[in-house]
């Protein structure tokens, strides 16, 4: 078990040294053609992106994922936070490149990639943000005060929760179990791909399979950050943006409505909504949203 049609790994795999940490990298295509990055969301890993990816090296594109810090073959570290996947992805793209490239990023990944892309405009031909605009309403002004007093219980939640979790290993299981564990929060994809995503996510140890992912990382904690501030750098991005929606609400997905975001939407960009699609809309629609890219990003 763990085949699954159209997928296909990863044909260059290795790892950048981050200030002493490794940071696991994935190539699809040829390693001549112009780079294209691919950013995973919260609780993936690079190789989610197996049958997405390489319908666009078939265009001709190197398409680059990483596995963020604590996921996938990335090493695991004491601490985990919003800036610090930041600096990763930018050691990343240092590694390979000093032009602008394409950056396609989900969920979490796409929110990242925003404020990225507002800080340091020059590394973005085009952005590309797959069911990752986090803003359910129109973000508050926050006073800087009461922002800082906000960061502070970020912080010292994030350590308690640290401290408790140290120890900690996953739940070891067959594939098949761990495949249906992710299937509470993956509930519109098929059994075999969630199988599949084990053989690719997963370690076999002598008492079953765990989730490579830190046991400490908990689920939609990102630090002492909310990725819904990130929306406020929407409007000013100058390249080329494409964001896709999808319409079907998962507990894993923003449950952004094209309302919620039309106000942010900066002057060079569109935001399309997928109907009777999920959060994981290049999971579940490869084809039509591998297609939207390339066009978006011949025509944009």
């Amino acid at each position: 078990m763990g085949d699954f049609p159209g997928a296909i790994a990863p044909e260059r795999q290795y790892k950048i040294d981050v200030g002493g940490l490794g940071i696991a990298v994935h190539e699809w295509g040829d390693e001549a053609g112009q780079p294209l990055f691919l950013v995973h969301g919260g609780f993936d890993f690079g190789r989610t992106y197996e049958v997405f990816a390489p319908k666009l090296a078939t265009a001709g594109w190197r398409v680059v994922a990483w596995d963020q810090r604590g996921h996938g073959d990335s090493d695991h570290v004491a601490l985990y936070g919003w800036d610090a996947d930041i600096r990763d992805a930018m050691a990343v793209m240092d590694a390979i490149t000093t032009e602008p490239s394409p950056v396609i990023g989900h969920s979490k990944g796409g929110a990242l990639m925003i404020q990225l892309a507002d800080a340091q405009p020059y590394r973005f031909s085009h952005l590309v943000n797959l069911d990752g605009l986090p803003s359910k309403r129109r973000v508050p002004d926050v006073a800087e005060h009461e922002r800082s007093r906000m960061v502070a219980g970020e912080i010292s939640g994030w350590l308690d929760h640290r401290r408790r979790t140290a120890d900690l290993a996953r739940r070891p299981g067959t594939i098949e179990e761990l495949a249906r564990r992710r299937g509470r929060m993956n509930p519109r994809s098929s059994f075999e791909w969630l199988c599949h995503l084990v053989t690719v996510g997963a370690r076999l140890d002598p008492d079953g399979w765990r989730w490579k992912i830190d046991a400490s990382m908990r689920f939609g904690g990102f630090g002492p950050w909310r990725p819904e501030w990130t929306m406020t750098s929407l409007p000013g991005l100058g390249m080329p943006f494409l964001g896709v929606l999808g319409s079907e609400l998962e507990d894993m997905g923003p449950g952004t409505l094209l309302h919620h975001v039309a106000p942010f939407i900066p002057e060079r960009g569109r935001v399309e909504m997928l109907e009777g699609v999920g959060h994981f809309v290049h999971i579940e629609q490869p084809d039509l949203v591998a297609a939207m890219v390339l066009d978006f990003l011949e025509s944009a």
